[in-house]
């Protein structure tokens, strides 16, 4: 299963060039400045390569890698201008920001921002594997959850309601955000298409 790819974006100010969330500084490691880092991108040896540069949350401050190497499945940076431990102690817990890709070349590595997802309607894939119209609207994605695999958060069309009560019993649906279950992402006509199986939105049957 080959996933798309959500990527975190940060920018206070419009006319900013738009960033990315890369890593969080942590605990130094050993004397020369060095420091371990938590990161959060999907192409590390891209962003922590030697003269690569990387921003403070408001783009204020750079970090410029010197050296990196990996230990024990952990990234170890050592960033120009931070020479000692204690200079490397006080960096903990600074999250560092890279420069957003080309649009183009995301498009082409079907790579795509929260913020691109969320509002786009959901509709029902050609060809689902549930039999029922193509184009059928399900819902809105309304969130983005990251974790192992990014997830769509969908609020749904036709909430379902509780037979006795009428009371609704469930509103949204989370859906694997992967080719197979969304094949079409059209920012342009602002919905994606998804072909969901059986049973994983509520409400939607064949």
């Amino acid at each position: 299963m080959n996933p798309n790819v959500v990527r975190e974006s940060f920018s206070d100010d419009p006319q900013q060039f738009e960033l990315l969330r890369v890593c969080r500084i942590g605990r130094a490691q050993g004397l020369k400045g060095e420091v371990t880092v938590q990161s959060f991108t999907d192409e590390p040896e891209y962003r922590f390569a030697p003269g690569s540069v990387l921003y403070t949350r408001d783009g204020s401050a750079e970090y410029v890698v010197e050296r990196a190497r990996t230990f024990k499945n952990r990234w170890i940076i050592k960033f120009e201008g931070i020479d000692d431990r204690d200079a490397s102690e006080a960096a903990n817990g600074i999250e560092l920001y890279g420069e957003a890709d080309d649009p183009d070349d995301m498009l082409e590595e079907d790579a795509w921002y929260p913020k691109d997802l969320v509002g786009l309607e959901v509709r029902l894939a050609e060809g689902n594997g549930l039999g029922l119209p193509a184009g059928q609207v399900v819902g809105k994605v309304v969130d983005v959850l990251d974790g192992f695999q990014s997830l769509l958060k969908v609020r749904l069309a036709n909430p379902v309601h509780d037979a006795a009560t009428g009371e609704v019993v469930e509103s949204s649906a989370l859906v694997p955000f992967v080719d197979e279950l969304v094949p079409d992402i059209d920012l342009e006509e602002q919905y994606l298409t998804i072909d969901p199986p059986g049973g994983l939105i509520p409400g939607l049957e064949s």
